[in-house]
């Protein structure tokens, strides 16, 4: 008889990992019987898949409360064991603008204050899981496992207070259960919402992390698989030729493009303003005799006006190549990518030469094609918006991981961004050897044989 796995989707960021790449058909190989437990608004029928939809997801108004408690806690407790301001940045400020508003900031306030030590926090992790166990969601979630019955609940995100219900379920019914680390960046950002028997991580660097942040993790819960993210580089099918793509986005096809990768409003306010200099560098550049372009990717959940200008202005160098992302709802988190965005950007990338932004993980998409990547480093934060060096974000923890700096190219200064895009286009080689070593710190290779490492660890805890 075959193995039963519920996938549990609690967001729809997942899709992109685990219902777009090979996940799905490799586990089908491998003779499990496979239902997406779904809470996002995307039909996964509609692409072949077995799914139960949960409807209406509702955890209880405290346990979201206690969740943010929790976070602050942890973010202070971190900051006080290793001695680092640096999670206090992660905090955000509590509302006050509202009498309802303010009532749920006084609430997290109190208990972070009555919980804020080691034993507190555990207190409130317990807290949390029974306060959904208190309500009609877990309830159904009880009803749905106990009629079909798996061997084994995946859950593909562990940041979702979604998840919570759904998971404290499957362990009082005896059923196993894993969560999977979303992203590079999410361990020192307090974001481990959900508590499971296992916990699948994309490398032995995050591992560590995990047992370092989470302490009642032992060694033992703390799986290594890689992430299914990268996968599509390595997926042939996914590619168009250079003339497809550059026909059907209007590209010149003698022209050699880099991509900016626009970032989120809150992570980087003044995007646009770092869009202007790498166009004004590249004008500059065709100016002196080059023939290049800027395929400009803004961020998918970032629908504001606030690069048209830039676009317009710079409309002899930039070309906006929309995410294919699908706006189902009016939350950023209702925001879905689609599978036709997973080839789009494969083929971006694919096509292009190098890619710039504010820090993000596409650094390790680039470095996948064997490709640079510099990353914007100075600032427009102040009231004069006259540029500052440096920026905030790459004091994050996530950037500790870097081997060595020259794993990017570094843009610290408007004016000198064509001379060292330059450089870095007649030179990428040492750029890209530091990117590779810096990629295999985070995600364990072979980044294509992820799925199939989250499939063989599956089997063995069965």
């Amino acid at each position: 008889m075959n193995k039963k796995v519920l996938v549990l989707m609690p967001d729809g960021v997942s899709l992109r990992n685990f219902a777009y790449t090979s996940f799905y058909k490799l586990g089908i190989e491998k003779d499990f019987d496979i239902v997406f437990w779904n809470a996002t608004p995307f039909n996964l029928q509609e692409i072949g898949y077995n799914e139960i939809k949960i409807e209406n997801p509702k955890p209880r108004p405290i346990t979201d409360l206690l969740k943010s408690a929790r976070i602050q806690i942890e973010l202070k407790l971190y900051s006080k064991r290793d001695k680092d301001s640096v999670y206090q940045s992660y905090i955000f400020p509590l509302s006050f603008k509202s009498l309802k508003a303010t009532a749920k900031s006084l609430f997290i306030k109190w208990y972070t204050k009555r919980y804020a030590s080691e034993s507190g926090l555990e207190k409130i992790r317990h807290r949390i899981i029974a306060s959904e166990r208190k309500s009609e969601y877990y309830k159904n979630c009880l009803e749905v496992l106990k009629k079909e019955k798996p061997d084994f609940v995946f859950c593909t995100s562990q940041r979702s207070v979604i998840a919570i219900a759904p998971l404290a379920a499957a362990q009082e019914l005896k059923i196993p259960t894993a969560s999977f680390i979303f992203s590079w960046d999410n361990l020192p950002k307090a974001t481990t919402v959900v508590t499971t028997d296992y916990y699948f991580v994309w490398s032995e660097h995050m591992k560590r992390e995990l047992l370092h942040y989470q302490k009642y993790v032992s060694s033992e819960q703390v799986l290594i698989t890689g992430t299914p993210q990268f996968e599509n580089h390595f997926t042939d099918e996914l590619l168009e030729t250079k003339d497809t793509f550059f026909t059907k986005h209007r590209l010149n096809l003698t022209r050699e493009y880099i991509c900016f990768s626009g970032d989120d409003v809150t992570t980087s306010q003044t995007d646009q303003l770092y869009l202007r200099d790498v166009a004004k560098a590249v004008r500059k550049l065709n100016k002196d005799g080059h023939n290049m372009g800027v395929i400009f990717r803004r961020c998918p959940v970032d629908f504001s006006d606030r690069y048209d200008e830039v676009i317009e202005t710079y409309n002899d160098v930039i070309v906006p190549i929309a995410p294919a992302w699908e706006k189902m709802g009016e939350m950023w988190n209702t925001i879905l990518p689609t599978k036709a965005d997973l080839k789009l950007q494969t083929n971006i990338i694919a096509h292009s030469v190098a890619v710039v932004n504010l820090g993000s993980s596409m650094v390790f998409d680039y470095a996948a094609h064997k490709k640079p990547c510099a990353f914007i480093n100075y600032n427009y934060l102040n009231s004069s918006q006259q540029p500052e060096k440096g920026v905030y974000v790459y004091n994050f923890v996530h950037f500790r991981s870097m081997p060595a700096r020259e794993a990017v190219v570094w843009f610290s200064d408007p004016e000198t961004i064509a001379e060292d895009l330059l450089a870095m286009l007649k030179a990428p080689a040492k750029t890209v050897i530091e990117a590779k070593k810096w990629f295999e710190v985070i995600n364990l290779h072979p980044p294509q044989e992820a799925s199939k490492r989250i499939w063989n660890t599956i089997i063995e805890l069965i």
